[in-house]
């Protein structure tokens, strides 16, 4: 019934069209009739200008074929329009996060051959920094030595009821703060390890994932 409906109305914009003729050109639709929908997209009627009951809806301009020339939608509510900026700004991020995934394929499969490379290159990143975290804790030992040295000095100076000194309390104090601040840089380097060891396991399972193969190679 709806299909029949819509045909009727199509009909009589056709008929309404070429009875006006040459006339009909010079309507506020520019050349055309337009047609009227209601809230729920059903052609209601036809004429030179929508009602001012029906501006917010969809319309339709006919030719004078009766041929459907141009649509144009609801106006959207404040909160559809937030709803399709929403909906067009997470298809922008998801076309960006495609493109991005893309360009990291073509660079995974450009700088490895096999997955044997791959395991070699995480070798060499972990090394790299358990040569730094070696370095650090030979200062972290040398500093240790360092503040005993102080703290046997406060703990001299305080057993033969003299005075501590601002200066060697400041050594201390600041030897004190140093260590921090090294055993502090150790631990973030072991968990760069663990990164890196998590990145190249991604790294290498999307390696054969890409080159069609079944699980990773043992290492």
């Amino acid at each position: 019934m709806r299909n029949i409906h819509k045909f009727a109305v199509l009909a009589t914009a056709g008929l309404f069209a070429l009875s006006m003729g040459p006339a009909f050109a010079q309507q506020k639709s520019g050349g055309g009739m337009v047609c009227w929908k209601d809230k729920a997209g059903k052609t209601v009627g036809c004429g030179d200008k929508v009602p001012p009951e029906y501006q917010d809806n969809a319309n339709s301009v006919i030719n004078q074929r009766g041929v459907t020339v141009k649509e144009s939608g609801a106006v959207l509510t404040p909160e559809q329009q937030a709803a399709q900026k929403a909906e067009a700004e997470k298809k922008k991020l998801d076309a960006q996060k495609r493109a991005d995934d893309e360009r990291r394929d073509r660079a995974l499969l450009d700088s490895f051959s096999n997955e044997k490379e791959i395991d070699l290159k995480r070798a060499r990143d972990i090394q790299q920094v358990e040569v730094n975290i070696s370095a650090q804790q030979s200062l972290i030992k040398s500093l240790t030595d360092r503040q005993t040295e102080t703290r046997g000095k406060i703990d001299e100076l305080k057993k033969g009821g003299k005075p501590v000194s601002p200066q060697l309390q400041q050594e201390y104090d600041k030897q004190t703060a140093d260590l921090a601040k090294l055993q502090d840089q150790v631990t973030q380097k072991r968990k760069e390890i663990a990164d890196k060891n998590v990145e190249y396991d991604a790294m290498k399972k999307r390696f054969v994932e890409l080159k069609g193969g079944g699980a990773p190679a043992k290492k």
